[in-house]
């Protein structure tokens, strides 16, 4: 696991769009995992406006709510489209339809998705309490596209989004953690104080399904870019940049 810390919030994305741009450009990026959130709209700003060809880039997303249909402005179908899709020339997008009749059926097809489209690089983001998409702790590391009920901390931290706390779903799609982990390459963005207990976790703690993000010790290329407000708990010592 590599971290790399820097002053910015731009600082950190602009590093993550490089070497997303340098994957698509040498071709080595056929299919990109891509997150939601607060977390990436950074980076989301600056892949937009650099115009790069993606016509040869598939995408598949981490996760979406349940009940939420995908022009529901506060759908991650809807995000997406706002934040990337429209202003990219991406080949094909998916992400998994939280209105759909039979949700087990859907996992299996997303998961089945994920088969036809292995991930060379996977955009993450941490949650205050250790989650990666929307496995929250307690979730197997076994485990595969499902149905997540969210926590309350979970959608204490969403409901900024919603206008008002009952619209907030409480169920959401996810990739499971091994579905997460089969990626390449994965980049874990992470910003703010808030999240500097679930770094510290990630890196520092043993590994734990208390702590889902710890697993990616596991994983053979994984880089953190942190701002320095989430990497201060980290000890001295730990490498970085």
């Amino acid at each position: 696991m590599q971290l790399h810390t820097y002053s910015t919030v731009t600082d950190a994305s602009a590093k993550a769009f490089d070497i997303i741009k340098t994957g698509i450009e040498n071709g080595s990026i056929h299919t990109l995992g891509l997150a939601t959130g607060g977390t990436p709209l950074k980076f989301y700003e600056i892949f937009r406006a650099s115009k790069l060809d993606v016509s040869n880039v598939s995408t598949v997303n981490l996760d979406e709510y349940v009940g939420l249909n995908a022009k529901d402005e506060n759908s991650y179908c809807y995000y997406m489209e706002k934040e990337l899709f429209s202003h990219m020339n991406f080949k094909e997008t998916f992400l998994p339809n939280g209105m759909a009749a039979d949700l087990d059926e859907e996992c299996l097809h997303y998961e089945a998705i994920l088969q036809d489209h292995p991930v060379d690089v996977q955009i993450l983001g941490i949650g205050e309490n250790g989650h990666i998409g929307f496995n929250e702790p307690g979730t197997s590391f076994d485990s595969l596209t499902h149905v997540v009920e969210l926590t309350e901390s979970t959608r204490e931290a969403n409901k900024r989004y919603f206008d008002k706390e009952e619209d907030v779903p409480t169920h959401a799609i996810s990739m499971g953690i091994k579905s997460i982990l089969s990626a390449k390459k994965i980049i874990l963005l992470a910003f703010g104080a808030n999240k500097a207990e679930a770094v510290k976790q990630m890196i520092e703690g043993e590994v734990s399904e208390d702590c889902p993000a710890s697993v990616l010790q596991k994983h053979p290329n994984v880089i953190v870019l942190a701002d320095q407000k989430a990497a201060s708990l980290l000890k001295e010592g730990i490498a970085r940049d």
